[in-house]
This record gives C-alpha cells, structure tokens and sequence, in this order.
C-alpha cells in the first residue's frame, strides 16, 4: 500500500497526462477525442506503439526531474514527443536499436520543449509543434548514418496487411472506403485530418473528424472552413492541387484555422475572416519551404502552421486599438465554446469593471438636483457634475422657514469619501453663504479633490468651513469621513457639487464617469444600479450593508461548511464544502466529493460567481446557480438579475447547434433574477427570505427553470432549497459545536 502511495505521489495524475497528450494535439483536453485519437494512432501498430511509449517515457522523465506538473498533466510536454514517436513508427522497422533511438529521441524532444516553453514563451506565445519539428529533423537526419535501423515497408503492400490483421472482412472495408464515390476535395480533406497522426487512409480522417465534432463544433467548422479556403485559392490561382495531396500536407490549413480561429482568439466572424485571409500565407510557406526542405529530403510536416500562427499572435500583440478584432483568449479553457461563452458572458456582466469603482459621498437618501449638462451651472468643459440635497416626503429641502442654514436637511450632513485614494488638495477658507446669497468670487467654495489613480480624480465641493476630518496628503479609505455639508461657494442653499476629473486642481474640466453601484428609489419600488450616471431628480443612496447578509457571504478560505441534504426521496446525504484559494488568490467553494469548483469574487458590497468547474449534478452546480450573484444590502422587493455562460446549463441538443453559428449570433440566453422578499430583525437579529430562479431560454420560450428558495439568519445561509418540475431538494446548514 505505501508503494502504491508512493507512486501516486510521484506520478500524479499519470493516466490523465498520457491521454491529454494525444488530445493536446487538437488543443484539447477532451477523453472522447483522445480515445480515439489512441484507436487511430494503431491503425498502425508499429506507429501506435511508438507513439504511447514516447508519450509514457517523456511524462516519466518529467515526472522524475521535477517539472510542472500541471503541463504535464495537461499533456503539454507529450504531445511533442508522442508525434516524433508516431512519426518514426510509421518509418521505421520496430528493434531494440529502433526502441534506444526512439526513447533518445522523446528525451530530446522533451527538453526542447522546454527550451521553446522558455524562449518562445517569454513573449506570451505558445510554442506549438515546434520541439516536434526538432526532435524529428534531428532523428532523421542522424539516423542516416544509424545503419542498424531499417526503413519500414508498411503501407507498400497495404492489402495484405489489412488481411493479417482482420482478415477478408477488414480488406473488404478498406476497399470500400477507398472506392467510395465522394468529391476529391472530400477525401483529400479526410485524408489530411488522417494524416496529423501519420496515417494517410480516409476512415482515419473520418473517425478524427468525428472526435474533433464531439469535442468541438466550432472547430469542425474551422477545420473545413480551413480546408476548403486552401483547396479554392489553389485552384484560382492554378496551383497544382497535388501539393495538398503531397502527404496530405493540408493538415497544415486545418490546424492552423482551429488555432487562430478559435483557440488562442475567440471565435467571431473576425477570427473566421483571419482564417481565410490567412490561407495564402500558409500557401506561400509551404511552397517555399517544401522547395528548401527537398534539398534535405526532408518533410516540412507542420512548419508551416507554425510560423503562420506565431507569426500572427505575435504581431497582434503589437496593436494599439481593435482589441477586440479580433480578441485574444485570456483564461484558456481548452474548448472553443467555452472560450466564447465566458467572453460574451464576462461582457456582460464585468464589462463596467474596467472602471475604478467611486461611490456616492455621503450616506442615507439624497436627491439629484442637478444632473449631468444642467440647465444652471454644468456647461460646457464643466457639464458633467452633480449636485445633491435631501429633500422630506413633501419635495421640500428645510424645515421652518428656511431663513436660516441649520433650517436645511444636507446642512451639516457628513460627506464620505467615494472611493480609496490620497487627499490632494483642500481649500478650507471661504466662509458659508447666508441663504440666497452667492459667491461668485469663489465659485466652488470649500473643496476637497482626492486621487484614486493616475488620471482619476473626485472632487466635492460647497464644503462647510473647518469642517475638515482629514489633510492634504491623508490617505482615505472608500467611506471615511470626510468633512461636512455646507454652503460655500456659488451656492445659494447647502447642497454638495461631485464631478470627476483628470487632474488635480479645483474646477478642472469634467470627466463623464459612472458611480459604481448604488440604489435608486422610485416610487417605494428599488432598483439596483452598477457603473451607471445618475440623472436629474433620481433619488440615490449607497448601499446599506445588512450584516446578516455581509456575513453569510463572506467565504473565508480555510473555512468548512456543511449542510444535511434531503432530496425529494427523503434520501438523505450530508455534503462538504470547503473554502479555498489557488496560488493567484483566486478563491473558490470546493467539493472533495465530488471534486467540483465554484469560483467567486466578494467585494464587501456584492458576491458573485465567476466560474464553475466540476460536476453539473452536484449540490455545489445548484448553489452556484441559486446565489449567482447576491447584493448585501437588504430591500424589500429589490431585483437581482445577471446571465450564466451558455455552457453552463442549456440542452445539450440545443447547444449543439447553437455552438455552429455561437461566433455570429445566439438564440439562446441563460437568465439569473434574485428577489428580496422579507427581513424579520429582532434586535440584534435578523432572518431573510431570498428567491432566485434560473430561466434558460430559446429564443422567447423558456426551455428550463429552476426556483431557489434560501433562508439566512445571523450565523450565515440557514437553509437553501432548490425547486425543479421533477424534483425538490432542501439543505440545511449543519453548525459545528462549540
């Protein structure tokens, strides 16, 4: 047992690394697709064998020297070496001299993975195929002086080879394959596909084809629209159409259409155009190359897929405007659908979050008198500001007469600072106006400007003289206490100006600048607003922290929560989660049973999940579902709404389709809402009734829907129920003693 251990110590995940190595290939860590990759790669079994022994001895090699064991987990230091082993398969008589060679060979390949994962690395490009190109150059060429390897003969008398191996049967379907009446472009297309694994028969390049539709629909798409881009521009141009036959090298089309179009970019119609545009590079270079190369009696193989690809990432780094066309893949998920999916879906919801986030300054209700290009004094390089008071049930802004300052409700209220950053100026010597009267001398009055970040200032203004709790220079937190409320300036009764500019000095131009996230009031009815402008007459606040709700979700790493789980059988099951956080400090719900993911953000103000990995039936998929996205503030009726990912959890029919034309348009949308039903406090205490519910829609018609219930009281989430058609779960929350 401690053997055992000891192994799985070493070796973690070493199956995973063997068929993620093959898969990796096609720029996918897919097991269906790797399956059968292993199945097509012995269709020559000579090869087949090479290719697995390169891809155990170089994982084991990586294993044992030290090396990151998430690439080699990924297959990102086999994938190489298994190419070099299915290449020199193919060519070579199997021996022991044929086996030194070939492990030799799969060791040089591997660090020369390295070197490339360094180098090429370095400038953020991946290194792709290249240590193959290598490995394989190398061992052919030195081999011509290896005399004791023999050049292999298989293939030459392929007939006979399919009746040893299967009989009349077998040579019956390989006949049938060969004869079968489809366009020449077709079968050069199979073929092609076929032969990125060195196996140049149709029914290979139909059976990987099938993989890579399984893995992907986008890149079946991309592998065609590749293809087929080449065959064209060859015969418009009158190129001999024998160069793509030349060992199917059209693989290099394929390849690199999946690369650029919807692996390292995200898949639009910008990326499909690049893929076509890109064509004629791809041409050139093999053309040449092949030219270069012949000298050498070598195969080009896969150089020119690499050269077009690094040559591409490479110069869009150089950019300076159109990131986005086309938009480069930041968090791989090795699956074009998901790439696309998580982008359209991060647009949507985190897009604002370019913007430093500024509050509103000061708490409770205020009311904004003078919005952005007001009729009064925001004009021209000064139109976007605010002005705030607080006005009583009645539409007045004082109580009495009005005679007096004091008289005003904003007088004397405390002003807050909108954001975290430095003091960098305060004037503090313009005494505060009697009612109905101006200061046109001293236009802003009393002010404070405070640097969040380069180019990004606050500045209030109408300041009450002395009123200062801070100085020039004082770093502030989001919600310190700045000064108060007055009447300074040309200010005709206590109100409080905020605009936000890009420099540091009183009455600089304006900056046209959303508030990060606050509540309008309308009619007794809340609405929750994120990087919006506030307009004339909207009554805003800041959101209250309800500290039930602040405490319920602020996840801890290192923190264990459990909860008895009992579905609509009443089978009863406990269920474990456990807070944690990567090495980027990415934290996360962790479910050891189920080995399930659930990342999220808290930023003492809203919680929300970024991402779900792991299994889609578990507790933890339902949790992440039910509070996507949860405000912590509590308000009666408040609506919370926000989108999932299309991957997440559509009909798999359904999406299937949706993915063929996902780079275009979608006719699928997956909706969260959350709504604030009731709060019951008893002096310290409180319980809220939250609901959300999950509505996937095709089109106008909602396919699926799930309703949430859950209850939390002053020691976090209480109870959390879940409500489908065919079934009901409730969970509740298991406290450890004390």
């Amino acid at each position: 047992m401690r053997i055992v251990l000891r192994i799985k110590d070493i070796f973690p995940n070493f199956i995973k690394s063997i068929y993620n190595s093959y898969s990796q290939i096609f720029f996918s860590n897919n097991w269906v697709l790797a399956i059968i990759l292993i199945c097509v790669s012995f269709f020559d079994v000579y090869a087949g064998i090479s290719g697995l022994v390169a891809v155990v001895f170089s994982n084991t090699l990586a294993y044992l020297i030290g090396f990151n064991r998430v690439n080699i987990k990924s297959g990102f230091y086999g994938f190489n070496s298994l190419l070099v082993g299915l290449g020199l398969g193919v060519y070579y008589n199997p021996g022991i001299e044929y086996l030194m060679i070939l492990l030799f060979a799969s060791m040089l390949t591997l660090f020369v993975t390295l070197a490339f994962e360094g180098v090429v690395g370095k400038y953020g490009l991946p290194y792709l195929s290249l240590s193959f190109l290598i490995g394989i150059w190398a061992v052919t060429l030195a081999s011509r002086e290896f005399t004791a390897l023999t050049v292999s003969e298989r293939g030459v008398y392929r007939i006979n080879e399919m009746y040893a191996l299967g009989g009349i049967s077998l040579v019956n379907i390989y006949d049938w394959f060969n004869h079968i009446n489809l366009h020449e472009s077709i079968i050069m297309y199979f073929k092609s596909i076929g032969a990125i694994f060195f196996q140049y028969h149709l029914f290979a390049g139909v059976l990987i084809a099938i993989g890579i539709l399984i893995y992907s629909r986008i890149s079946f798409l991309l592998s065609l629209i590749g293809f087929f881009s080449a065959y064209y521009f060859y015969y418009i141009i009158g190129a001999d159409l024998g160069e793509l036959s030349y060992s199917y090298i059209g693989f290099n089309f394929i390849l690199t259409s999946i690369a650029i179009g919807g692996f390292f970019i995200i898949p639009s119609k910008y990326s499909f155009l690049w893929v076509i545009l890109l064509t004629p590079l791809i041409s050139i270079i093999i053309i040449s190359t092949n030219i270069i190369f012949s000298v050498y009696q070598l195969s080009i193989y896969s150089l020119p897929f690499n050269i077009v690809v690094l040559l591409f990432l490479y110069a869009l780094k150089f950019r300076e405007r159109y990131f986005t066309k086309p938009e480069l893949t930041i968090l791989q998920q090795f699956s074009p659908e998901k790439n696309l999916y998580s982008q359209l879906n991060n647009k949507i919801r985190f897009d604002n979050y370019k913007y430093f986030p500024l509050s509103l300054p000061f708490w409770g209700d205020w009311i904004v008198s003078q919005g952005h290009e007001g009729e009064i004094t925001h004009k021209e390089e000064w139109k976007h500001a605010w002005d705030f008071l607080i006005k009583d049930e009645n539409g007045n802004t004082f109580s009495g007469k009005g005679d007096s300052k004091e008289d005003y409700y904003c007088y004397n209220k405390p002003l807050i600072a909108p954001g975290d950053g430095v003091v960098e100026e305060i004037i503090n010597n313009v005494e505060d106006n009697e009612i109905g009267e101006v200061n046109l001398k001293e236009n802003w009055g009393n002010s404070i400007i405070i640097k969040h970040r380069d180019l990004l200032y606050s500045q209030i203004s109408h300041i009450k003289i002395d009123s200062f709790q801070v100085e020039k220079g004082d770093m502030v937190k989001k919600g310190d206490l700045l000064a108060y409320c007055g009447n300074s300036g040309r200010s005709p009764e206590p109100h409080v100006h905020m605009q936000i500019q890009t420099t540091p000095f009183i009455g600089s131009k304006t900056l046209k600048y959303p508030i990060g996230q606050y509540i309008l009031k309308n009619n007794s009815e809340f609405e929750f607003q994120s990087f919006i402008i506030p307009e004339e007459n909207d009554l805003i606040s800041n959101i209250e922290k309800s500290e039930s709700l602040y405490r319920a979700f602020r996840f801890i790493p290192g923190q264990k929560i459990s909860f008895k789980v009992v579905d609509s059988n009443e089978i009863e099951k406990i269920v474990n989660f456990e807070v944690q956080a990567d090495i980027y400090n990415n934290t996360f719900i962790y479910c050891k049973k189920t080995k399930s993911k659930a990342y999220f953000k808290y930023d003492n103000m809203i919680f929300y999940f970024t991402h779900f990995q792991g299994n889609k039936k578990s507790f933890l998929f339902y949790f992440y579902l039910g509070t996507y996205k949860v405000l912590s503030g509590f308000y009666k009726n408040l609506l919370i709404t926000d989108s999932y990912p299309l991957s997440a959890l559509n009909n798999k029919f359904l999406i299937f389709f949706q993915d063929f034309v996902a780079p275009f348009f979608l006719f699928m949308k997956s909706v969260y809402t959350l709504k604030y039903l009731s709060i019951d406090e008893v002096f310290d205490e409180s319980t809220i009734l939250l609901k959300s519910k999950t509505e996937v829609k095709f089109g106008r018609k909602i396919t699926k829907k799930l309703d949430f219930d859950f209850e939390i009281d002053n020691e976090g989430i209480h109870k959390f129920t879940i409500i489908d058609k065919k079934l009901k779960i409730e969970a509740v929350r298991i406290y450890e003693e004390v």
